[in-house]
Parts: structure tokens; sequence; C-alpha cells
């Protein structure tokens, strides 16, 4: 496990507090701490969009992370690129692990996969305030080879 670190030419608007704040929000996962968000979040973080029964704050991104982490005990997290100006910043992100534990109902295949993470973080002071992401979670569910059941109500 590694810390991911924001390369050196990328998002050289961002000062260091901001670049420390993404580097801790993205070393949760990597480094499977997930308390490390409270150094980048603020208490009233916004996640858009929410994953289905998602707490809202950190405490939702952390069952989140801890919830990857199981499903993907070697998952590695890359900081890929960042672009950032003003109040805002955005992450691209790679991760690769090998499916391992149940993900969203989704028993371990044992596959290895690896997917992207598209965000958009605005900041207030040194914390981010609010993440708009994209996961290729269709590409991730491609490589596992199932997807997650449907379920529906009759209405």
């Amino acid at each position: 496990m590694q810390h991911p670190h924001i390369p050196q030419s990328a998002a050289r608007a961002l000062s260091s507090q901001r670049r420390a704040a993404l580097e801790s929000f993205y070393g949760a996962l990597a480094l499977k701490q997930p308390d490390l968000v409270d150094l980048a979040l603020t208490g009233d973080w916004e996640d858009i969009p929410m994953a289905p029964n998602q707490e809202p704050g950190p405490a939702g991104i952390k069952a989140i992370f801890a919830t990857l982490s199981a499903a993907f005990p070697d998952l590695t997290v890359r900081i890929v690129d960042a672009l950032a100006e003003e109040n805002r910043a955005a992450v691209r992100v790679e991760c690769t692990g090998t499916h391992q534990g149940a993900l969203f109902g989704v028993p371990a295949s044992g596959k290895a996969i690896s997917f992207s993470l598209h965000e958009f973080h605005e900041f207030d002071g040194d914390r981010i305030k609010r993440t708009w992401h994209m996961e290729d979670l269709f590409g991730l569910f491609a490589q596992i080879g199932t997807w997650p059941n449907q379920t529906s109500e009759a209405a």
C-alpha cells in the first residue's frame, strides 16, 4: 500500500494545504485508513451523487471506502492527473486490485480489475466541501463478469 500523491507537475494552482487534503482523501482509500478523510473534508461535505443508502458527510464515504477495501484488499490507488483553479480541482484516479470480497452483493470472483475515478472537488478554505464524481462501475462489473442484483418493487 502506497500513499497516492498528485504528480508534481500537475495542479500547480493548489496550495500545499489543498494538495494535502486531496492526497489525504485518496490516501484514506489506498491505505485502508478511512479516518484520513477527516483531514480532507469539511464536516458538512457533500458527495454528489450519493450511493444508495449512503449516509451524508464524511461518515458516508468512510463506509464506502471500507466496502471497497474489503472487496479489494490489495487495492492500489494512483492519482494520474489533477487540474486546479481557484477553489476547485479535478482529479483522475486509477484503481487496480483483485476482487476478493463481496461488492454490492456480488461475491468474490478472484478476478483482477482496473477502474477509473473522475472527480471534481470544491474547496472551502483548505478542505474539500463538495465532490462530484463518476466511477467506471460499468467497466468494473464487466471485468468481474456479473452485475449487482437489481430488484424492482411493484408499483
